[in-house]
């Protein structure tokens, strides 16, 4: 037992005092005002490592308040992020619709300067196979349609009909290689024949060498054939190669219609005969 006590004599003497310290403040409860010599030659032992107690509690206690502080953040900030995002999906959703309303409008317009009957009709597909240029619209047979009506937008001229189910019709790309509409440059008057030339891009056939052509001239329908209203956009020369020899000149035409971006279009009902 003594062999115990001598080995672990420094915390035996140590707990001794402890239990000595807190004896005598707890048979001095009743005077608090007074404190005899011992007590205050304890106070004054002790009272440094009481404050380096309560220093340590008091950063513990900082160290806690911090952290909930630093949660409460966090939970704040991605409270606002949420309220960013949804704000955010919110205004593109009001430019999408302002965008659809201002190209609605468009078409309205054009609706009112064609001499026939049309109806709106929104791109839902695209066949993009290099030898078969093709869109797909949300009317059909149950809205009027027949092949062969031609198909314009608000810039100009987009295609014709070439398969027309209930509520769905197959639009032939005026860009497309067996697409060919009758057409007059604008400024001088030389006809000719616009087809599809792949890459989006479009010619101007069986325009006579001798005809005034020039790059920036804007080609439109003719009128001639019986499908196209006289007077639609098709498209702006872009180059003009008028060879030695042959009675035809080159003519490349740029769409007046950027056909990769279209989203609605306009059905004409009735095939002009002008």
């Amino acid at each position: 037992m003594w062999e115990l006590i001598k080995k672990y004599r420094t915390g035996f003497i140590t707990g001794l005092v402890l239990l000595t310290v807190i004896l005598v403040f707890a048979s001095n409860l009743k005077n608090r005002e007074d404190a005899n010599l011992f007590e205050r030659g304890l106070i004054t032992l002790f009272s440094p490592l009481f404050g380096a107690g309560a220093k340590v509690a008091g950063s513990a206690e900082t160290v806690w308040s911090d952290y909930l502080a630093l949660v409460n953040l966090r939970k704040h900030n991605k409270e606002l992020l949420e309220q960013l995002r949804l704000m955010n999906g919110r205004l593109i959703g009001e430019q999408d619709a302002l965008l659809e309303n201002e190209r609605l409008k468009k078409l309205l317009d054009l609706k009112g300067t064609v001499p026939v009957p049309a109806v709106a009709a929104s791109i839902i597909g695209e066949d993009g196979a290099p030898w078969f240029k093709t869109v797909l619209i949300d009317r059909g047979e149950m809205d009027g349609f027949q092949e062969g009506m031609p198909v314009v937008a608000s810039d100009g001229v987009v295609g014709q009909l070439i398969k027309v189910a209930g509520h769905s019709s197959r639009v032939l790309l005026l860009t497309d290689h067996s697409s060919g509409i009758a057409a007059v440059v604008q400024r001088s008057r030389a006809r000719g024949v616009v087809r599809g030339a792949g890459s989006g891009r479009l010619t101007l056939e069986f325009a006579i060498r001798e005809d005034d052509v020039k790059v920036g001239d804007q080609v439109v329908t003719s009128g001639m054939g019986g499908i196209f209203p006289k007077g639609l956009p098709l498209g702006e020369v872009t180059m003009v190669k008028k060879g030695e020899y042959g009675i035809f000149q080159t003519v490349e035409i740029r769409p007046s219609v950027m056909i990769s971006r279209l989203e609605e279009v306009l059905v004409l009902l009735k095939k002009h005969n002008d």
